[in-house]
């Protein structure tokens, strides 16, 4: 593997202040496989410099191995070595600061007693004030159980933690939000349907994350059903939204429409049922689905025997109009587009060779794609992966803090499908007819435009729906007398 900033550290170095000391330790970094990024020295004498090399590794080992080496160099000494990474996270990522400062007894009384009662007697006769008078309005909490976290797996509650630290501070930097991790203690559904519900009156939204399958559609199910606040599982739908927005913009690169083309999907988990059932709102006719068994259609034993209503049998009555059979392999066999949310290398380049021409890839399982981008890329007109080291990357950050900015902005009460076209197609806009090619499909998470312009759609999608719902409620009231 290429060295990663994610494994990056700065080793201090004494060395003498003549000779090639310098040049070696350079050396010795590039032929073990890293990279130099920086090199600074910090203190200098007539006999010893003191420097800061700032060094890119591939892996934990592999900077282990790198160190060890700089160790040998004849008249270097090792000083304190430091993961950048883990210095990043020490004592957390995020905080919480006061908007207003205390700084006499006036302040005191009115931001907390005496004052503060008139605020809650206020909020008390008129609970929708909430919103205008407390951090409701600009707050959503991060709900994790820590069992489906990334690629790690289930790692539980404090092993979470720093994730969803990480995501409360993207919600801020790229919308303005606050968000709140909160990583609970247990893995039962019903449990974690009741703490939600209790703790959602300080919250203008909830963002599920890292709950695995099956129990996630359960759980987002009865919130939706059950709170006035919209409950949003980011890695069903803010990964469905990202992958939408990049096929339109990919079918825009070969001049094909989303209601002619045959998907294939490996993977029918969460992310996957996501994705098929935006796809399907999208006007996508053909789609097959494969999973570790195999193609999904009714007839499978497994698919069968599942219960009715459960995301297999879903999966099996909504797709595969066809009647496919047989493995993966052979379901891409002259299919126009390929979308992996599954494992690594369950393709390989011949496989992309047989799909339709000007095939798309969408290969998203990490670290490890479902298909060697390389290898596809020699016959697929576009690829994109879930990598920050391929163009074309799918990441969920394009899209979760825009639709919350906007659902907050328009005070929603749920999130559905016509606000989540709406992200895509948003999303899709910002990349211009001049920009598009088969490398960039999708904009940098660093567009300016990308929040804004998601919010804008999400907001607009929900007032629209908002203004139905009270058409629709006043239509069925009573008649005049």
């Amino acid at each position: 593997m290429a060295p990663s900033v994610s494994y990056s550290m700065t080793v201090r170095l004494e060395v003498p202040a003549g000779g090639t000391a310098v040049s070696q330790i350079t050396t010795v970094v590039e032929s073990s496989g890293g990279s130099v990024t920086a090199l600074d020295v910090t203190a200098s004498g007539h006999e010893r410099l003191r420097m800061d090399v700032t060094i890119a590794a591939s892996s934990t080992a592999h900077a282990d191995e790198i160190v060890d080496k700089l160790r040998a160099i004849d008249g270097v000494a090792l000083g304190k070595v430091s993961d950048r990474t883990f210095l990043m996270h020490l004592g957390g990522k995020i905080e919480m600061s006061s908007k207003h400062p205390i700084r006499n007894r006036d302040d005191l009384s009115m931001v907390y007693t005496p004052g503060v009662a008139r605020v809650c007697t206020q909020i008390a006769e008129h609970p929708e004030d909430a919103r205008r008078l407390t951090i409701k309005r600009n707050s959503i909490a991060v709900v994790t159980d820590g069992s489906a976290v990334l690629g790690l797996g289930n790692i539980g509650p404090e092993a979470s933690l720093p994730v969803m630290e990480g995501k409360a501070a993207l919600f801020k930097r790229f919308a303005g939000i606050d968000a709140w991790p909160l990583c609970l203690d247990t893995q039962d559904t019903d449990a974690i349907v009741e703490i939600v519900k209790a703790i959602a009156p300080g919250f203008a939204g909830i963002n599920l994350e890292d709950i695995s399958a099956p129990r996630c559609f359960e759980i987002e199910a009865r919130l939706r059903e059950a709170l006035d606040i919209p409950v949003f599982h980011d890695d069903q739908h803010g990964t469905a939204i990202v992958v939408l927005s990049a096929l339109y913009n990919a079918l825009r690169v070969v001049d094909k429409r989303i209601e002619d083309i045959r998907v294939v999907m490996s993977g029918a988990g969460a992310a996957g049922t996501a994705i098929l059932k935006l796809l399907l709102e999208a006007g996508v006719k053909h789609a097959v689905v494969a999973d570790i068994h195999g193609v999904v259609h009714s007839g499978r034993d497994d698919v069968a025997a599942a219960e009715e209503g459960s995301p297999m049998r879903w999966v099996a009555d909504h797709t595969n109009p066809e009647g496919r059979t047989g493995t993966l392999k052979d379901a891409v066999v002259g299919a126009d587009v390929f979308i992996g949310v599954s494992a690594p290398n369950v393709l390989d380049g011949s496989d992309v060779a047989k799909m339709a021409e000007g095939a798309i890839v969408f290969a998203l399982a990490n670290p490890d794609p479902e298909v060697d981008p390389a290898a596809a890329r020699e016959t697929a007109s576009v690829v994109a992966t879930g990598r920050s080291d391929f163009p074309n990357q799918i990441n969920n950050v394009l899209v979760f803090p825009g639709v919350f900015r906007g659902l907050l902005d328009a005070q929603s009460h749920t999130v559905d499908d016509a606000m989540m076209l709406a992200a895509a197609r948003a999303l899709a806009d910002v990349v211009g007819q001049d920009e598009l090619n088969p490398n960039y499909i999708v904009p940098s998470v660093f567009n300016e435009k990308v929040s804004g312009a998601v919010a804008d759609a999400v907001r607009q999608a929900a007032q629209d729906e908002a203004a139905q719902a009270a058409a629709r409620a006043g239509a069925d009231g009573p008649g005049e007398a």
